[in-house]
């Protein structure tokens, strides 16, 4: 599976749930919160940008927003809630392409550095952050924690979501640190829908490396963007790494 593949119009078509799901208010409005004080006075870039799920709400609070996104359909769909004015995306990988324009922030959302499915692409997209940033500027990562410690030996996938219409499921490969997410979709049918996209899952310990090779320095790690302490226990954390100097 190629990601120019997985996000097609169809996906495209079905990505946004207004108002439930990633688009709750209650998910949305605190991951905004943050980014738009981490902005500060300057313009933000969103790396895999999608359909605009936090680059719309963001650049309506004022934070000009730039974007950068693999997929033609994804951003077709942004173009219904944003013109290239108000939001301007440019097409391509968010590893090794570049957006005009000096950033204070830069801010990677929902796992998506997972996405880049080797090691050697992931160093690229924190270097590629690094290029975009005014001195003193910020690379935010949203990242889930790899569930290993729930994988008995000889089993491989681990059930991380289960709701009435609805099972989410991981198959992990260790050898080469890769999952597939697994989300079934069905009703009172025979019939399931199926969506599968395959990831690379990184360590915090190894996220922080990439970091430093690309010249950042670990300013903050929580395990939501409310702010709430990460421990040992937290599914997912919000990192955000500073270049030094001073904006």
């Amino acid at each position: 599976m190629e990601q120019k593949d997985i996000w097609d119009a169809e996906t495209a078509r079905n990505y946004d749930t207004p108002g439930t799901g990633m688009f709750a208010p209650e998910v949305l409005d605190p991951t905004v919160d943050r980014l738009a004080r981490l902005a500060g006075e300057g313009a933000a870039l969103e790396f895999a940008i999608g359909t605009g799920r936090v680059a719309v709400p963001l650049a309506a609070r004022g934070v000009p927003v730039t974007g950068i996104e693999l997929s033609g359909p994804m951003v077709e769909q942004l173009r219904t809630k944003a013109d290239e004015t108000t939001i301007p995306v440019v097409i391509g990988d968010m590893a090794t392409t570049t957006a005009p324009g000096e950033y204070t922030l830069v801010y990677l959302v929902f796992n998506t550095i997972s996405n880049l499915l080797e090691q050697d692409q992931q160093v690229a997209c924190f270097r590629n952050a690094a290029r975009h940033l005014a001195p003193g500027g910020r690379f935010v990562v949203e990242l889930w924690v790899p569930e290993l410690r729930k994988l008995p030996p000889g089993r491989t996938a681990t059930v991380w979501q289960s709701t009435p219409g609805y099972i989410g499921l991981d198959t992990y490969d260790v050898l080469r640190q890769h999952v597939v997410s697994h989300h079934f979709h069905f009703d009172g049918t025979r019939e399931a829908q199926l969506f599968r996209s395959p990831h690379r899952y990184i360590w915090p310990a190894e996220l922080d490396l990439m970091a430093q090779l690309a010249g950042f320095e670990l300013e903050s790690r929580h395990a939501d963007w409310a702010g709430s302490p990460f421990t040992a226990e937290s599914p997912s954390h919000v990192s955000v790494y500073r270049l030094p100097g001073a904006v």
